[in-house]
């Protein structure tokens, strides 16, 4: 993801514990016993590796073939544009196009968006559960994000270069200082009325369980006084059912994910908003991570 918790290759895998942001935090996991609560309260039934990915619907493969030379065609599209005309193109208006650009991503490869309705203030801070690289383009679809990223995302061939034609932070590891200096980017953004995303587990999980949140990572709401808007993620079939297709964690590739997800004739994508957490009335960036969890995790539960 940004994608994206854990499990996931070292490549993949936001240390945050390294990047300055927390000492308690280990590489890809949670750490504690917090680890072990999440272990013994899953969601649903926990899936590994490869399990579960046989689609419940498959496409035909005629429709197949047509959906990856449309999402080769659209990846062309907006690096062109990314390249040429957001130079001049007005901030607002690239929000605009980013929004657009990912709803129709979702559409090519058969995903249909679902969102609750309440208003998400302008400069909130968005917290939701990780589960796939897909939880990006479904969040900008519907609440255009600058995103939170490893730095090494930076020098990924064309996906680095259009992640950072698109607002995203970058977080280099092992340095305090830059941990800071992101910070307080992140600030400014949300000063602006920029709305901010990022996946505060760290990592994916296959959406059977949330994992414990990096709390350090709330810090840049604190101090710009910004709300924090925690969103909770899931992905169903259209019968409501449970599909392990968009999942990008443990041994699943990128392009085991993306066939599992073009194998499936339609996907649900869930975005349910919980309330808002005001940070000027609980500036503990612990405590907020806990409600922030918890809102989802309830949320999730009531699904």
């Amino acid at each position: 993801h940004a994608a994206p918790h854990q499990g996931l290759p070292a490549g993949r895998r936001l240390d945050l514990r390294r990047a300055g942001l927390g000492p308690r935090l280990q590489h890809g996991r949670p750490a504690g016993a917090a680890a072990g609560f999440a272990a013994r309260c899953p969601l649903r039934q926990t899936f590994h590796g490869t399990q579960g990915l046989k689609p419940a619907s498959p496409t035909p493969t005629a429709v197949r073939l047509l959906r990856y030379a449309r999402l080769a065609a659209h990846l062309l599209r907006g690096t062109a544009i990314a390249a040429v005309g957001f130079p001049f193109i007005r901030p607002a208006r690239q929000i605009r196009l980013r929004q657009r650009w990912s709803a129709q991503l979702l559409k090519i490869l058969g995903i249909r968006l679902e969102k609750d309705e309440p208003f998400v203030a302008p400069g909130s801070l968005l917290v939701a559960n990780h589960i796939s690289w897909l939880d990006i383009f479904v969040i900008n679809a519907a609440y255009p994000a600058a995103f939170i990223s490893k730095a090494e995302v930076r020098d990924w061939p064309l996906i680095g270069w259009l992640a950072a034609k698109n607002e995203t932070v970058f977080l280099r590891r092992g340095s305090r200082g830059h941990a800071r200096i992101v910070n307080a980017e992140i600030a400014s953004l949300l000063g602006r009325g920029r709305q901010v995303a990022l996946f505060p587990e760290g990592t994916t999980t296959d959406g059977s369980h949330v994992h414990p949140f990096h709390a350090a990572l709330l810090q840049p709401a604190i101090d710009a006084g910004a709300p924090i808007q925690p969103l909770a993620l899931c992905y169903r079939l259209p019968d409501g059912s449970f599909t392990r297709a968009p999942a990008y964690d443990g041994d699943v590739s990128l392009l085991d994910c993306l066939k599992a997800i073009v194998a499936e004739r339609e996907i649900v994508a869930r975005i349910h908003v919980t309330p808002q957490l005001a940070t000027a009335e609980l500036p503990d960036r612990k405590r907020l991570s806990q409600s922030a969890r918890s809102a989802i995790v309830e949320r999730l539960e009531a699904a």
